[in-house]
């Protein structure tokens, strides 16, 4: 029972500190995904952004974990996806 949950925890943390939201390089220059917590500092007004499908459902699957659900809403929530025409 102690190995199981061990292995449990092991795997949480590894994803809570993968993140499921994906960087892209645009135009030469790489973008990052961005949360409430970083939105000043990693958002750019000239990029298209959505909301991350893989970081919502982690944020869903690992919600009584806390941790997980406040990282990826903080600094993981919206990947870029384009430059805006």
């Amino acid at each position: 029972m102690k190995r199981t949950l061990l292995i449990a925890a092991a795997l949480a943390s590894s994803l809570a500190l993968a993140g499921c939201g994906n960087d892209k390089t645009i135009n030469g220059k790489n973008y990052k995904t961005y949360g409430v917590f970083n939105e000043d500092a990693q958002k750019d007004d000239g990029i298209k952004y959505e909301v991350s499908a893989g970081s919502v459902i982690c944020a869903i699957i690992f919600v009584e974990t806390v941790f997980v659900p406040v990282y990826v809403v903080g600094w993981d929530l919206f990947q870029p996806v384009k430059a805006k025409q």
